[in-house]
């Protein structure tokens, strides 16, 4: 069974307050290697990729990953690098107007993907820098996985 999707009010929470001071490519590091510890010990069938300004930073696909999982990431890439919000905020933002992402955003589905999973890499003061993307879950799993490490590696 798949998680509701939770509120927009709450995801935007989210985003105010998983915020860095910097991001280094040790944070990148750090932090992917902790989603892997994690999708380990549950066994999930999960790729992480994380970015700063474009540049790829850190990438693995674990047991049970699929090449789809990669075309997954660059959808949910391409939705956070646009909106500067999560993919799953961006797509909860539709919903909660009576529509889909797909049909109100006008772009190409192949292309992006307003599902949960990206996360905006944001830096006070600062703004967006990158992403962080989990896929391989069901959506709200994605997403929970991402803000729990996020949460975790900035001792909140």
């Amino acid at each position: 069974m798949t998680d509701a999707f939770p509120p927009l009010a709450d995801l935007a929470a989210e985003e105010a307050e998983l915020q860095f001071g910097s991001f280094t490519n040790d944070d990148a590091w750090e932090l992917g290697a902790a989603l892997v510890a994690t999708g380990r010990r549950a066994a999930a069938p999960i790729a992480v990729e994380i970015r700063r300004n474009g540049s790829r930073l850190f990438s693995a696909a674990l047991t049970g990953a699929t090449p789809d999982n990669a075309h997954w990431i660059e959808r949910k890439v391409r939705v956070v690098e646009r909106f500067g919000h999560s993919s799953l905020f961006v797509g909860q933002q539709f919903r909660e107007r009576g529509t889909t992402f797909e049909e109100g955003a006008g772009l190409d589905p192949q292309l992006y993907a307003a599902h949960g999973g990206g996360f905006p890499v944001l830096v006070r003061a600062v703004g967006p820098v990158g992403v962080v993307v989990v896929s391989g879950l069901p959506q709200v799993e994605d997403h929970r996985m991402v803000v729990t490490a996020i949460r975790a590696h900035l001792g909140r």
